[in-house]
């Protein structure tokens, strides 16, 4: 399955339930912030190794989180016409602009921060 295939099936299940009118980008931003914080519950107050080890139970809701995160994300793009992988190419070359690896390899500084 692709992107747009994804995004057309997104579209018929809104249209089935007449969800369209509440698919707003303001809302599906909205729902995406909530989603993501229901996918950052999961590892909240675990440690850095307990995080990369979770159990099989915690994978499956932490998949279901990240499938929601997922589908706010492709409708909201679809609604403003962003084409996901095209923004996701640009984004990184801009990141390649910004952390260059002489400079940034090895520290989790931001750039703004990082040696003239």
């Amino acid at each position: 399955m692709d992107i747009k295939s994804i995004q057309e099936r997104l579209q018929r299940f809104a249209d089935e339930r007449d969800w369209e009118q509440f698919h707003s980008p303001k809302n599906l931003a909205m729902a995406l912030s909530v989603e993501s914080s229901e996918l950052v519950e999961h590892f909240q107050w675990l440690t850095q190794e307990q995080s990369r080890e979770l159990p099989k139970e915690k994978i499956g809701a932490v998949e279901q989180e990240i499938g929601d995160v997922f589908i706010y994300l492709m409708r909201l793009a679809d609604k403003l016409n962003i084409d996901l992988l095209q923004a996701a190419q640009r984004k990184i070359e801009v990141n390649e602009q910004k952390y260059p690896v002489a400079k940034a390899k090895g520290n989790a500084k931001k750039y703004t921060e990082l040696e003239k």
